[in-house]
Parts: C-alpha cells; structure tokens; sequence
C-alpha cells in the first residue's frame, strides 16, 4: 500500500512542477510581447513620420530613412529599458533575498527568479550595449529593483540580481564587472544582496560574490576576484584572483 502511494505522489509532484513551468512560460511570454511591442511602437511612429515625408529625388528619401535607423533604434531601447522595469516590479519578478532554493524543486520563488533573469537578460542584449555607463542604464537598474544612489557610473550589462543590489553615491562599476545576488551550487540556487558603500571603485573585468560589502571610498583593482560574504574595509585598495589587502595595511 505504502509502495502504491509513494509513486502517486511522485506523479502529482511532476504533474504540478510541470504545471507551475508552463504557466510561468506562458506569463512570461504575454508578458515580454507586451513589453517588446510596446516599446517598438515609439519607433515604429517615428519611422512612420519619415514615410510620409515627401522627398525629391527618391535617393534623397531613402537616404533620410536610412539615417533615421540609429535614433529610432534608441527609441526602442529607451522604451524597452523603462517598460521592462515597470514590468517587472508590476509582476513582482524579483530575486528572493537570503534563500537556498533546489532548482529540481521548480518552485514559485525560483520561477518567479527565472523569469526575472529572462527579463533582465533581454535588456541587457537590446538596450545595454547601447547605453552602458550612461546615466540611462543606472536609471534602468533603478527601475529593475536596484537601490542605487546618485552618480552611479556602471559600466557593465554584468550586473544581475538588480534589486539586491545596495550601492551608495558615486559608486562606480567599471568594464566587464560580474556582479551578481546569486550563485548555483550542487544544484541549489543561492541569494544574498551585495553593498557596496559610497565612492567604491570595482575594476575591470572584477567579479563579485554574493553576501559581498564593501566599504565606503574602498577600491577593488582590475581582474580581482571578490569571493561570496566577503566585507573589505573602508577607505581601502584590493585585488588579485584570491583577493587581498594591497595598501600596506593587514
């Protein structure tokens, strides 16, 4: 009889991880089409508005609706970075703080950081490239979920987990910079926010753990590696692949 019910239950226990899977494919399928359609549709006007100019001699037209590619494009990129974002705190996708989740378990928690990813990532092909280091990306962070300060320079689309993210004023991220509220473990997804303190410095190329703070005027070098949980002192330099202390102090 036990032998009987173990297997029922195993059943219903896939048929409702599957069930949870499809429907977070489904919202997040509604919902990025919204989000991409949307954003097109400023682009999509502005390119209309070209159409109806009326140009002599034809080279002349299509060489304006050539030239109006680049700032149509910016349109679109623009639009996607703040829809996104409201998208995203509308639906409640974020990264949940301080949690140890198995994947194989697909519960609601880790789809709804799925999905998170999935938008975030999105933005990160189509508008990041484009806008990286300006003050438009650290305002789309911002949107994302990200406590950010005021002059944050951020200067990477390798930032993720936006709203564990904590930095203070003039924080600034250089080139390349991995940074990110999660790790994966033997199959467990692992969180924590990451703090960074006021006139921080993260090198290029850096990569930062989760659970890391840094304190305040303190300056990670290039190619450093910061490991998870890891507090560095105010008002000091590090760096190295195992990182350590680098101004003279212990």
């Amino acid at each position: 009889m036990m032998n009987d019910k173990k297997p029922r239950v195993d059943r219903e226990g896939r048929i409702s991880r599957y069930a949870r899977v499809a429907w977070a494919f489904v919202t997040l399928f509604v919902v990025e089409s919204i989000v991409f359609g949307l954003s097109v549709l400023p682009a999509a006007l502005f390119w209309e508005w070209h159409f109806s100019w009326t140009l002599s001699p034809q080279w002349l037209r299509v060489v304006v609706l050539a030239m109006s590619f680049v700032p149509a494009y910016m349109l679109f990129a623009i639009s996607l970075m703040v829809l996104s974002g409201w998208a995203t705190g509308i639906t409640g996708w974020r990264t949940p703080p301080n949690v140890e989740l198995k994947i194989s378990d697909l519960d609601w928690k880790l789809l709804d950081w799925a999905r998170y990813m999935v938008s975030t990532h999105l933005v990160r092909i189509f508008a990041g490239v484009l806008f990286r280091s300006t003050p438009l990306w650290t305002m789309y962070h911002r949107l994302n979920g990200g406590c950010i300060g005021h002059r944050v320079y951020i200067n990477s689309i390798s930032l993720t987990d936006h709203n564990l993210l904590e930095f203070d004023d003039r924080v600034v991220i250089g080139s390349d910079v991995h940074l990110s509220g999660h790790t994966v473990e033997a199959g467990v997804l692992k969180t924590a926010p990451v703090k960074l303190g006021r006139n921080v410095t993260i090198g290029i190329g850096s990569v930062v753990g989760i659970g890391v703070e840094v304190g305040a005027n303190a300056q990670v070098g290039a190619l450093s590696v910061v490991p998870k949980f890891r507090k560095l002192e105010p008002g000091s330099i590090y760096g190295g692949d195992s990182i350590k202390r680098l101004d003279g102090s212990a």
